[in-house]
């Protein structure tokens, strides 16, 4: 990493481009997870149910997760250490072994939906049964994550590549759709709400965007990536990494938003506002806007599915390892982890619906990684040079208490039928 200490030292006259290059990469491992087949479902079923009026939901969300990456990525920066191995060092052990728990709980629910999601894919691409999909799947995942044992640059460039493709695929999708943006501009910055249904699917939206398992893992991802000790350093190193993090997230804020609208525009305003599921959107797309349309969502919900089931192995080696200084071989954990997918396919379970209630879970699950983040980045003794100032110790406790609060109303509706 020669160019990024000659960066961090003042030394070099690079355009900015070649000085912001040798720092990207941990955002965009860690943005896969916010365009992973969850969003898919729940951007898919909020447009075409409620148009654009869950918008805001997405902005709010893509705000919130540029906030957190960039704590989770200053921790690993300052301390050398990701999340999981701060909260076994600093928390009592009945207290680790309930956090790792609930983070295995969550890991299990994110490779569900990206599992499924990429299943699905290959189903609708390929004409194939969705079991052989799922298995397709896990093939694909192995044969990404073997390049790891080449470092971590092949890796983050694939990463990165695939991120791009879905990008471009909903750029297209969004030019064929001609929103009303003016429209978009209103419900991107109104809140509203319009029943529990749209609760569950503001939630759900939530939990699929703010992702509690690449909270952990972008930690990990810069805690040995480039190590410097000094203070001038360490915060010209944080810098460049909040860069990456701006533009990873803006690019999958850009998907998420493209993905409701592109709802919006064609299943909602079309009338066809029971379009509950991926195949569903497939086929009512052809019709409404040509056989390229369907075929663009499907090839980006593939691409989806297969770079975030990835990117969750790699997110639960870093649970298991943080929380209970164990690691067991990637190969194991992927077949452990596709069970509970391989399960749903073989008894039936509808694939978009399950999808849903996986990021609802998601959800509930913000709070365990986000709370402990926020105490360990907002201490001096801690983070040194990198502790939070006081204005995004503030913004952070409030987007931990918004998070929270919506769970809680959430569950309040659902129980009394509100």
């Amino acid at each position: 990493m020669r160019a990024a200490n000659e960066v961090l030292s003042g030394q070099t006259r690079r355009g900015l481009l070649r000085r912001v290059l040798p720092f990207l990469g941990p955002a965009f491992i860690a943005s896969v997870a916010y365009i992973d087949p969850g969003n898919f479902s729940t951007n898919i079923q909020g447009g075409a149910s409620f148009g654009y009026l869950l918008l805001w939901v997405i902005v709010a969300s893509n705000l919130m997760a540029m906030l957190i990456q960039a704590l989770s990525a200053k921790l690993g920066i300052a301390t050398g250490l990701n999340l999981p191995e701060m909260c076994r060092t600093y928390f009592p052990r009945p207290v680790v072994w309930g956090m790792w728990l609930l983070a295995e709980i969550v890991a299990m629910a994110t490779d569900l939906a990206e599992f499924l999601g990429a299943a699905v894919g290959f189903q609708l691409l390929f004409h194939i049964p969705l079991l052989l999909g799922g298995l397709l799947t896990a093939i694909v995942t192995f044969l990404i994550l073997g390049l790891e044992r080449y470092g971590f640059r092949p890796l983050e460039a694939v990463i990165s590549a695939l991120v791009g493709v879905i990008a471009l695929c909903y750029v297209i999708e969004t030019i064929l759709v001609r929103p009303a943006w003016g429209t978009i501009a209103y419900h991107a910055f109104v809140p509203q709400f319009s029943g529990p249904e749209s609760i569950l699917l503001a939630s759900g939206i939530l939990g699929a965007t703010v992702m509690p398992h690449v909270i952990y893992l972008h930690s990990a991802l810069t805690q040995g990536r480039i190590v410097v000790r000094d203070p001038v350093r360490l915060k010209r190193l944080f810098r460049y990494e909040l860069l990456d993090v701006i533009i990873a997230m803006g690019i999958a804020g850009f998907v998420n938003a493209a993905m409701l609208i592109m709802a919006a525009g064609t299943f909602f305003q079309a009338g066809l506002r029971q379009v509950a599921t991926l195949e569903e959107a497939y086929r009512t797309l052809q019709p409404l806007l040509g056989s390229a349309a369907s075929w663009v969502f499907a090839i980006s919900l593939l691409i989806s599915g297969l770079s975030s089931s990835t990117v969750g192995t790699m997110s639960g080696q870093v649970i298991m390892q943080g929380f209970l200084h164990r690691q067991i071989p990637v190969w194991l954990r992927r077949l452990v982890t596709m069970l509970p997918s391989l399960l749903v396919i073989l008894i039936g379970l509808e694939p978009t619906r399950t999808l849903v209630i996986s990021q609802v879970v998601l959800s509930f699950g913000i709070p365990f990684a986000l709370v402990p983040l926020i105490l360990f980045t907002q201490r001096r003794d801690i983070m040194g040079v990198l502790v939070n100032s006081q204005l995004t110790t503030a913004l952070a406790w409030l987007v931990a208490s918004l998070i929270i609060a919506l769970n809680i109303f959430l569950l309040y509706q659902v129980f009394t039928g509100g």
